[in-house]
């Protein structure tokens, strides 16, 4: 088993799910100018791939987390979710994360 170690502090902001619909049943996303109320803050790590994305490993107590929701580290910087999964280990709570993929916001132009 790997180990990835912590090398940031993030926070975690979490939408409201599942979003309201418009009267055609179309999901409509809240407003982008109003940041949710801050979840928690906790020790996590956020590592660039090759292809420009973003992984990322938070606490499992900021479960559930949702695509677009975001993180923000204590530079910053903030990350917007694509996808997110909590890994559970049977037996050894301790080893529990969340592990997601992300688009730091806004992205990086070479």
């Amino acid at each position: 088993m790997a180990v990835v170690l912590p090398n940031a502090v993030l926070t975690v902001y979490v939408l409201a799910h599942p979003w309201e619909r418009d009267a055609n049943g179309v999901p409509v996303p809240p407003n982008p100018n109003v940041k949710p109320a801050a979840r928690g803050t906790w020790p996590g790590s956020v590592l660039e791939q090759p292809d420009g994305t973003w992984t990322v490993r938070l606490d499992p107590r900021a479960w559930p987390v949702e695509p677009g929701d975001t993180i923000t580290d204590e530079t910053g910087r903030s990350w917007t979710l694509s996808s997110a999964r909590k890994h559970a280990v049977p037996g050894c709570s301790d080893a529990d994360y969340v592990q997601a993929a992300a688009t730091l916001n806004p992205p990086e132009v070479p």
